[in-house]
C-alpha cells in the first residue's frame, strides 16, 4: 500500500510561483510512475503532468507546458511539482497519484492506483 501526502499549496498572486511536494510512506516511489491532476470547483480531475519511475519520460498537459515541471527525488522518496507563471485559471485542489509498479507514465487518470488528500493551489488576478 503507497500512502501519499500533498503539500505546498497556497494563495498566490498571478505570476508568482508555488512549489507541491508529494511525499509516501510505506513504500519507496522509486519504481512507480507518478502523476499530478488537478480539480477545480465544479469540474472533472484533470491531468496535469506525470514521470516514469526512471524519470527518463515526462508528460504536460498543453495549459501547463513551459511553466510547470515535474521531478521525482528518489532518495528523499517525494515528488515535486514547480509551478511558475502561475494564472488565477490554474486554482485548483492539485493531487499526486502513483500508478502501477514499472507501468509507464500515463496521462490517464484510471492508471492511477493511490492518490494524495490534495493541496490547494489558489491564484488572485
Amino acid at each position: 500500500q503507497v500512502q501519499l501526502v500533498d503539500s505546498g499549496g497556497g494563495l498566490v498572486q498571478a505570476g508568482g510561483s508555488l512549489r507541491l511536494s508529494c511525499a509516501a510512506s510505506g513504500r519507496t516511489l522509486s519504481t512507480y510512475p507518478m502523476g499530478w491532476f488537478r480539480q477545480a470547483p465544479g469540474k472533472e480531475r484533470d491531468f496535469v503532468a506525470a514521470i516514469s519511475w526512471s524519470s527518463a519520460t515526462t508528460y504536460y498537459a498543453d495549459s501547463v507546458k513551459g511553466r510547470f515541471t515535474i521531478s521525482r527525488d528518489n532518495a528523499e522518496n517525494t515528488v515535486h511539482l514547480q509551478m511558475n507563471s502561475l494564472q488565477p485559471e490554474d486554482t485548483a485542489v492539485y493531487y499526486c497519484a502513483a500508478g502501477g509498479r514499472f507501468r509507464p507514465a500515463s496521462r490517464i487518470k484510471g492508471d492511477y492506483a493511490y492518490w494524495g488528500q490534495g493541496t490547494q493551489v489558489t491564484v488572485s488576478s
